[in-house]
């Protein structure tokens, strides 16, 4: 039987000392293998052919048959590593905590407990009538979240 654990060491073994990581690995009952990577600098064509490769030298189809797809995490699938925050330091984060509320705001800083959006917000002028949009920042750790996702500007 084909374990996880078996091919997320043969995928480790391969990417080892690069920047190319496993962010997803499932395997079905009928031996369907799929494995999502990401990258600190990104993730191409070459990356996902040359672990698809790596790891199929490894497997035996005589002893047992499975079927193999890698492919990148995909802009629209939540990050779910710290790791995959920090080369998205500038860009819009949409975050879903677990009591259903969401905050939204650029990626400004990052930690290794958690991360700090930036948001505009327009509120009340403190003397007068009116509204003035103010900046604000929140710090979010990375237990407190449910998902992030990058947020894509088309």
């Amino acid at each position: 039987m084909i374990t996880k654990e078996h091919i997320l060491n043969l995928a480790d073994a391969h990417l080892a000392g690069s920047s190319v990581y496993i962010t997803n690995i499932k395997i079905g009952g009928d031996n369907h293998i799929n494995i999502n990577i990401d990258g600190d600098k990104g993730v191409n064509i070459d990356d996902c052919v040359a672990l698809s490769r790596a790891i199929e030298g490894a497997l035996d189809r005589d002893e047992e048959d499975y079927s193999l797809d890698v492919s990148s995490h995909g802009a629209t699938t939540p990050l779910v590593l710290p790791r995959q925050y920090k080369r998205h330091i500038g860009r819009t984060l949409e975050v879903k905590f677990p009591d259903g509320n969401n905050a939204e705001g650029e990626l400004i800083k990052l930690n290794d407990n958690g991360f700090t959006l930036q948001y505009s917000v327009r509120e009340n002028k403190p003397i007068g009538k009116g509204k003035v949009t103010v900046v604000k920042e929140q710090t979010i750790l990375f237990a407190e979240i449910k998902e992030a996702r990058i947020k894509l500007k088309y």
